[in-house]
C-alpha cells in the first residue's frame, strides 16, 4: 500500500460565483489526485466553500440578505453551474 494523502483545493469564499480560476484549480487537483490513486496511494480529495468571515458578511449586507441567505444562494448557483457543465461533457 502506498502513502495516505489528504488533498483539498483552496476554499473559495461563498460571497460570489464560481469562476474559471476556481475550475482550473479543481481540474488540476482532480488530475493529480487521480494520478496518485493510479500510483497505488490512498488519496482523499475534499473541497468546500469558505462560508465564514468578513467577505460574506459585507456581501450579504450589500445585497440586503443574511449571511445564511447569501451562502444558500451561492451554493445553489454553484451547484447549477457544475451540473450544467457536467451535462455538456
Amino acid at each position: 500500500m502506498g502513502r495516505r494523502i489528504l488533498v483539498t483545493s483552496a476554499l473559495p469564499y461563498a460571497n460570489g460565483p464560481i469562476h474559471l480560476g476556481h475550475l482550473v484549480e479543481y481540474i488540476q487537483t482532480d488530475i493529480w489526485v487521480r494520478f496518485q490513486k493510479m500510483s497505488g496511494h490512498d488519496c482523499l480529495y475534499v473541497c468546500a466553500d469558505d462560508a465564514h468571515g468578513t467577505p460574506i458578511m459585507l456581501k450579504a449586507r450589500e445585497l440586503g440578505q443574511t449571511p445564511e441567505e447569501l451562502i444558500a444562494a451561492v451554493r445553489a448557483e454553484s451547484r447549477a453551474g457544475f451540473c450544467s457543465l457536467r451535462h455538456r461533457l
